[in-house]
């Protein structure tokens, strides 16, 4: 796993216009939204800059109106999925807000415009046979290292963290040793948004975190991160995808699995074992409850399926 790379950052796109540069430092500084989605926003709004002034080169941004926002959307169904093409009007509507809210435009041109209906695809998720192959192939993916003792125990703790405690692949690289609560058996975990929420470890979790400290970690001072790589630097999360790579590929699992799904499989059987709906939205850090619910349709999909497959008059 030494061939692993730092993941690199891209470097930060030029605004085209003094609007997009402020709503941008908006949600930066004062709204302190993810690099990620930072990075979405900006995409959705050059975007939207290059066709407008290729329509309306005399336009400027904060002058676009409402037939100009639906030429847009209707343009872009050509062009975009569904979901693609929601996420960028969503952007787009919330930096018009943002221009009302300081006087730049009198009106949002992206609110109340009626956007094509998603495609209903509910989330892939690991059968527990599945993932249980998975939890193991670190063994496999290492067999031939120097250091598979040390490699296959972490790497064994990455990914139990993701399928057994719900955490998202960056909830993973940023966590310290301080965030661990091993006699309690919890980890506090920094989310979406720097929300905190704390998550349930298994006692097989615990102990394999337990030898893992006590045979490999050497520096276990309280902000040192618990996950490192072989130059003692924090993983990524471009590791951590490189990483689930091998690791399906061991398992003899499809390639096209992602650390998120690994959310996906953990909410699915929780829920499919009978917990409480609120409970597992507590454990994944959703903000809302519609969020969570996207995962009693895998539930009922998959008990359709056997209703039609096993009764005979189904």
């Amino acid at each position: 796993m030494g061939s692993i790379e730092i993941e690199k950052k891209a470097e930060p796109i030029s605004s085209p216009c003094n609007e997009i540069d402020k709503f941008l430092e908006h949600i930066t500084l004062e709204r302190r939204l993810s690099y990620h989605t930072l990075r979405n926003y900006r995409g959705s709004l050059i975007r939207f800059h290059k066709w407008m002034k290729k329509e309306e080169p005399k336009m400027s941004i904060v002058q676009t109106t409402k037939q100009t926002a639906r030429s847009y959307l209707i343009e872009s169904q050509d062009l975009l999925a569904r979901k693609t093409l929601a996420n960028q009007v969503s952007a787009l509507r919330t930096f018009f807000q943002f221009c009302q809210t300081r006087k730049w435009t009198q009106s949002n041109p992206f609110k109340n415009l009626s956007l094509p209906k998603p495609e209903k695809s509910l989330p892939k998720f690991l059968t527990t046979q599945q993932a249980k192959e998975l939890m193991n192939s670190p063994i496999i993916v290492h067999q031939d290292s120097k250091r598979r003792g040390y490699l296959s125990s972490r790497d064994k703790i990455i990914l139990e963290l993701m399928y057994g405690s719900g955490l998202r692949i960056s909830e993973v690289t940023g966590l310290n040793h301080e965030h661990l609560d091993l006699k309690n058996l919890s980890v506090r975990v920094i989310g979406k948004g720097q929300k905190e929420r704390i998550c349930p470890l298994s006692r097989r979790t615990v102990h394999k975190l337990v030898d893992f400290r006590a045979r490999y970690s050497k520096d276990a001072s309280l902000s040192s991160p618990l996950f490192t790589n072989f130059s003692g630097r924090r993983i990524t999360t471009r590791w951590i995808q490189i990483l689930l790579k091998k690791c399906l590929k061991a398992a003899s699992l499809p390639l096209d699995f992602t650390p998120h799904k690994l959310r996906h499989s953990f909410a699915t059987h929780l829920l499919d074992n009978g917990a409480d709906l609120r409970a597992v939205q507590e454990l994944l850090g959703h903000a809302s409850l519609s969020t969570t619910q996207v995962y009693t349709h895998v539930s009922v999909g998959r008990l359709k399926k056997a209703h039609k497959l096993a009764h005979p008059r189904a």
